[in-house]
């Protein structure tokens, strides 16, 4: 039980040593004027258009009665 509390208290003293030194190095950043800068998101490609061999069946049927007529 002993070595359990040990590492426990190595591990809060380790987090509390790294939360001082963020904390520290953030007030620094602050007074010098730096920003955080969010993460820049990849740009989506958009989709190509599709090369149709087939007309659309409305399309087709015009183009049937329009040579039926003449």
């Amino acid at each position: 039980m002993a070595r359990k509390k040990e590492k426990e208290n190595d591990d809060t003293i380790l987090v509390t040593a790294a939360k001082a030194i963020g904390s520290a190095a953030g007030k620094v950043a602050s007074l010098a004027g730096a920003t955080p800068t969010p993460p820049a998101k990849p740009k989506r490609a958009k989709l190509q258009p599709k090369n149709k061999h087939r007309l659309p069946r409305k399309v087709k049927k015009a183009q049937k009665k329009a040579a039926a007529t003449l």
